[in-house]
């Protein structure tokens, strides 16, 4: 059985221009699901997916030195708390697989992909610079903002 698993994204930011500093407002989240057989479970998956990508986007960075890591525990690794998730509005679009029980689909790791692109698409739209690499730190955004100053001159 083959089926693509499809959602998206989109986020609500705003940025600190003198710090660098991100804040999620909102996160709207949509996911297709198939039939979402249960649907609060399926908005909790969603949730979660969220709040990796979060980290993904924003926190966590392995930092390597000559194979060592750097950041081996959690008191050096930085995930995002409860503090660091903001609203998420969770949309499911159920269009039943043929092929899939009852019609669902698989939606687990998938709920987390769309956030970090998305994240940075809102920054970018918040202060014009874009960001490539992860995690978005305050220090790549305001090396951006000073770089895209030099342009303009």
């Amino acid at each position: 059985m083959i089926y693509w698993l499809l959602g998206a994204h989109g986020v609500e930011v705003e940025v600190d221009t003198e710090t660098g500093e991100v804040k999620i407002l909102k996160v709207y989240a949509a996911q297709d699901t198939g039939r979402a057989i249960h649907p609060d479970n399926c908005r909790a998956q969603l949730q979660g997916g969220v709040s990796m990508g979060i980290g993904f986007a924003l926190y966590e960075n392995i930092l390597l030195e000559d194979g060592i890591t750097l950041n081996p525990s959690l008191l050096d690794y930085k995930l995002p708390t409860a503090w660091e998730i903001p609203e998420i509005e969770t949309i499911l679009v159920e269009t039943p697989h043929k092929e899939g029980p009852y019609g669902a689909k698989g939606m687990g790791e998938t709920t987390n992909v769309a956030l970090p692109p998305a994240l940075a698409n809102a920054i970018y739209d918040a202060v014009g610079v874009r960001i490539y690499d992860l995690p978005i730190t305050p220090e790549k955004i305001l090396r951006a903002l000073r770089e895209s100053k030099r342009e303009e001159k």
